[in-house]
C-alpha cells in the first residue's frame, strides 16, 4: 500500500516509518498538516496515519479535508489522549480507526493492514494466480509449492500484479502503490524490478509485459 504517516515528532515519525517498510509498503513522512495537505493533493494515499496534535494545520482539519473529498483514502488518527470523549470525536471528524500512544507498532501494523482492505476491493487474504501463492501477512511467495525469496520491492510489486486479478497494471500504478515519494519516475527502477521477479520466480514466464500497456500475471 501507499501510506502517509503524519507526525510532528520525528523520531515517532521514523519508528513508524521503518515498521511499516518493513511491512513491503511504501511510505511518505511529513512533520505538520500543512505539508500533509500538499501531499494528499497530489498522491493517492491508501492509509494516512494522522497525529491529532499537529504544527501549521491541526490534525482535526486534516481529516475534515481528507473526509470532504470522498475517495477511499483512509484515515488512523493518533493521539497521547485516551479519554473515550477524545477517541469519539475524532471518529466524528471523518477518522476510520482510532489509536491512543502509546501504541504497539505491531497493532499499528494491524490496524494499517485491516483499514487497506477496506480501501480496495475485497481480495482473499493468500492471493493465487499462475501457481503462484503469496502470503502477504507471513510475506511469503511460492511457485509450484517451491519457495521463492523476495525483496521488499519485488514482493510489493507482484502483489499489485497479483491483485490487478490478470488485468494489466502500469508502471505509473506501481510507482504509485510500490515506491514512496523519492522515487525517480526517470530510472529503471520498475524495469530492473520486474527482471529479477522473472528470474526468482523461474520459468515458465509468468511476468508478462504489455508493450505500451504495463505489466500482467496471467
Amino acid at each position: 500500500m501507499r501510506i502517509l504517516v503524519v507526525e510532528d515528532e520525528p523520531l515517532v515519525a521514523d519508528a513508524v516509518a521503518h515498521w511499516l517498510r518493513g511491512d513491503a509498503h511504501a511510505v511518505d513522512v511529513v512533520h505538520d498538516g500543512g505539508a500533509a495537505l500538499e501531499r494528499i493533493d497530489v498522491n493517492d494515499y491508501d492509509v494516512v496515519v494522522l497525529d491529532r496534535d499537529l504544527p501549521v494545520v491541526h490534525g482535526d482539519d486534516v481529516c475534515r479535508a481528507l473526509a470532504g473529498r470522498g475517495g477511499e483514502t483512509r484515515v488512523l488518527m493518533l493521539t497521547a489522549s485516551a479519554d473515550v470523549a477524545d477517541r469519539v470525536s475524532g471518529l466524528s471528524l471523518g477518522a476510520d480507526d482510532y489509536l491512543p500512544k502509546p501504541f504497539a507498532f505491531a497493532e499499528l501494523s494491524a490496524r494499517v493492514t485491516a483499514l487497506g482492505r477496506r480501501a480496495r476491493p475485497a481480495t482473499p487474504p493468500i492471493l493465487h494466480r499462475g501457481g503462484i501463492r503469496l502470503d502477504p501477512h507471513r510475506r511469503e511467495v511460492y511457485r509450484d509449492g517451491r519457495y521463492v525469496p523476495l525483496s521488499r520491492k519485488e514482493f510489493a510489486v507482484l502483489a499489485e500484479l497479483l491483485r490487478a486479478d490478470g488485468a494489466p497494471v502500469s508502471a505509473e500504478q506501481l510507482l504509485e502503490k510500490a515506491w514512496d515519494e523519492n522515487a525517480d519516475p526517470f530510472t529503471h527502477s520498475i524495469r530492473m524490478i520486474i527482471l529479477k521477479l522473472r528470474r526468482k520466480l523461474g520459468e515458465p514466464p509468468i511476468v508478462l509485459t504489455d508493450p505500451g500497456v504495463g505489466y500482467r500475471v496471467p
